[in-house]
């Protein structure tokens, strides 16, 4: 989880990278601020960001928003397991319905970002076990191919599981919405997005990423993101992580221009069984070294 403030009173315009996670984007200005646009249709306030998007842009005049991020086993086990987690961008009212108003409610009106973290916790929380869980095979697909940054064969991943190919790949689309192959792009993307943020060059990024050269590099986060490498290393979408934007970062100074910051991260632990306490908060206050906090 992440906790945003906007300091000044502008319009932000923020082009989305996709990310192996399902994402909720709760909007907690006074009214519905923030807006979306995806797949040539326009919403606003809070909203669902399931798997590989598309095109999708965010703005708006937000005054405060809080960003929870699913990996979609957890995302299944909360929201349920559907081919729906991918590609959909939904209003949370939508997807909950009154829940989602109630919850947006008791947010704001939380008198600190602790407490937020720890209300948004609870209330996913309640959720875990009223939905059938991913399959121990789908779910060890998805832990080895993070893992493995998404260097993994497929037809190796199914032999571990004694399941076909076929048959993994079709659990896991009807369940995450997404086959093993698929994730293992999105996966080596993902590692790749964050080495470009992190300053490293395109080249040795491809390299390390396990692409065949620069060029492939270039056709993949075109396909994921709709950018280029360059564009990507300052996409504000990846600003809440820490090793891809370290507070001494010359290009989240850049990016972020001090108008926006996180004022506080929280390691949302989704899959923790039912009546157990969340787990302690690590707050850091992203501008307190004297550098801008990411926007």
């Amino acid at each position: 989880m992440a906790g945003f403030r906007q300091h000044v009173p502008a319009h932000a315009d923020i082009t989305m990278v996709a990310h192996p996670s399902v994402t909720l984007l709760v909007d907690l200005s006074d009214s519905e601020c923030l807006v979306y646009d995806a797949h040539r249709q326009r919403g606003r306030g809070s909203v669902l960001i399931g798997l590989l998007p598309g095109d999708l842009r965010t703005g708006g005049p937000v005054g405060e928003c809080l960003q929870i991020r699913l990996e979609p086993v957890a995302a299944a086990a909360v929201l349920g397991a559907s081919n729906e987690l991918s590609g959909t961008v939904v209003a949370l009212e939508d997807f909950w319905g009154r829940d989602a108003g109630r919850a947006e409610e008791t947010l704001r009106a939380a008198g600190s970002w602790d407490e937020r973290f720890a209300i948004a916790a609870e209330f996913l929380g309640r959720r875990l076990g009223t939905h059938p869980p991913v399959d121990p095979e789908v779910a060890h697909t998805w832990r080895r191919i993070r893992a493995g940054r998404g260097l993994m064969r497929v037809d190796g991943l199914a032999d571990e599981v004694g399941w076909s190919r076929k048959r993994l790949s079709a659990r896991s689309r009807s369940q995450l919405g997404i086959t093993p192959k698929r994730v293992a792009r999105l996966v080596r993307f993902d590692h790749a997005a964050h080495l470009l943020a992190a300053g490293h060059p395109a080249a040795g990024v491809a390299a390390e990423s396990g692409y065949a050269d620069q060029s492939h590099l270039h056709r993949e986060v075109r396909a994921f993101a709709g950018l280029t490498p360059a564009a990507v290393a300052v996409a504000p979408w990846l600003a809440i992580d820490h090793v891809a934007w370290p507070s001494s970062s010359p290009t989240r100074r850049r990016a972020c221009d001090g108008k926006t910051e996180a004022v506080d991260q929280y390691p949302l632990l989704a899959q923790a069984p039912r009546g157990v306490a969340p787990p302690e908060v690590d707050s850091t206050s992203a501008g307190s070294n004297g550098n801008p906090g990411p926007c």
